[in-house]
């Protein structure tokens, strides 16, 4: 298969959002209206799964579901977005996590509370039935990390068999400070480490991030890290920091997925070939116009005439 005609695979959770959308943020004890409500699939790598798809890239989504009306639904939205699920894996145990979403238009706040079903994450023996050769690029967003270093040494052991063209590219997200997530760092051609984690080191900016994180990954990797309204920094093997602004929208309507987006629209750059500085700038326009609607039904039409080359 040629290396074009590959796939991207993002490993993560799906959950379930309810999303509330209101005029201001609730008072603790009180009643209040909402100005709208929605479900929508949710869940790090399946909303960078959306993105992609939305973008044009061919991808697919693993992760673990429990047989319901809530998988009914997000399993119908994968479809919907042409979106390849034959990776998920049944749970016979948990069910499937629903996040409750505030979103607040006038601050730009996004207050997530996710249930946690009990589900289990899709192990190493679950990434070991997957066929590697379909894939150009494998991302993960951390979460059981021991299971997924196992995971990504099989990739490894894959790529040392082949000439470097057609070599799956790996990345991590590594978005909550949580201390066994960051045995990733050493592992992706690409890490993504978010503004949390960065403040919970003590890094006042993404280039403070970046700099201060660098020595965490391997050689010749690339580290990337977005904070918000101030853009995103990254750092490559030759040792020169990227920058980029961001992009806000007219109006602040929903930044909830943000994040996500942006590394969709990085992975999509980068794995059709775009530089670095491509990559980060066209992550944070990209996340810049998500944040000025609901959902993700509108990036594909703001972007086409752009998107036309690539695909």
């Amino acid at each position: 298969m040629e290396n074009q005609k590959k796939k991207i695979l993002c490993v993560g959770l799906v959950c379930l959002d309810i999303i509330n959308v209101v005029e201001k943020y609730p008072e603790e004890d009180t009643d209040s209206r909402c100005l709208s409500q929605r479900w929508q699939r949710g869940g790090n790598a399946s909303n960078s799964c959306t993105v992609l798809s939305s973008l044009g890239a061919s991808c697919s989504f693993m992760g673990s579901l429990s047989a319901g009306p809530v998988a009914d639904f997000i399993v119908a939205d994968f479809t919907h977005r042409a979106i390849d699920v034959s990776a998920v894996i049944w749970q016979v145990k948990g069910q499937t996590p629903c996040a409750c979403c505030v979103v607040c238009p006038s601050t730009g706040s996004r207050t997530v509370v996710l249930s946690d079903m009990n589900l289990p994450d899709v192990t190493a023996a679950d990434f070991s039935k997957v066929e590697l050769d379909q894939f150009k690029w494998i991302h993960w967003e951390g979460r059981n990390a021991e299971e997924q270093v196992k995971m990504i040494e099989r990739v490894a052991k894959y790529n040392s068999t082949l000439p470097q063209h057609q070599r799956i590219t790996v990345s991590v997200e590594i978005e909550k400070t949580r201390e066994p997530l960051y045995q990733l760092f050493p592992l992706g051609d690409v890490v993504f480490v978010s503004k949390d984690v960065a403040r919970h080191f003590g890094f006042e900016s993404a280039e403070a991030a970046v700099r201060g994180f660098y020595s965490r990954v391997k050689a010749g990797a690339v580290l990337i890290c977005a904070w918000a309204e101030k853009g995103a920094d990254a750092l490559g093997p030759d040792d020169v920091i990227i920058h980029s602004d961001s992009f806000p929208p007219e109006t602040l309507v929903d930044t909830l997925g943000a994040g996500d987006t942006f590394n969709a629209a990085v992975i999509y750059t980068l794995s059709n070939g775009g530089s670095l500085q491509d990559a980060l700038t066209f992550g944070c326009r990209v996340a810049g116009r998500k944040c000025g609607f609901h959902g993700y039904d509108s990036i594909r039409e703001h972007f086409e005439d752009e998107l036309k080359p690539l695909n």
